[in-house]
């Protein structure tokens, strides 16, 4: 597993890169909720009142793989409590993560 601080001006998160097999399990954990690659299921951490958004990756990728992938990809799911937040589908990835760092 890899773990990565993200800090940047209005973004404040633990990244997680997890090797599975042929893919990686990539999610970032903000004080408001988390920001996944596609193998997180927003439908359910909604249950747990949990803000959750899932990325597709950057056009010249096949799949998310980094920290950077996250930031750098497109929202392509969320679910009512992200919603809530103000993340919409089509925003990138650090505006969403910059979403679930506000105080």
């Amino acid at each position: 597993m890899i773990h990565t601080h993200i800090s940047t001006p209005g973004i404040t998160a633990e990244c997680y890169a997890v090797p599975a097999g042929p893919v990686t399990i990539v999610f970032a954990v903000a004080k408001n909720g988390v920001l996944a690659c596609g193998a997180i299921d927003p439908a359910a951490l909604q249950t747990f009142g949990l803000a959750t958004a899932r990325v597709r990756p950057p056009e010249e990728k096949t799949s998310v793989a980094s920290a950077k992938d996250l930031l750098d990809g497109t929202v392509k799911e969320t679910n009512a409590a992200a919603e809530a937040l103000g993340i919409r589908m089509g925003m990138n990835g650090a505006e969403a993560l910059a979403l679930l760092s506000q105080p």
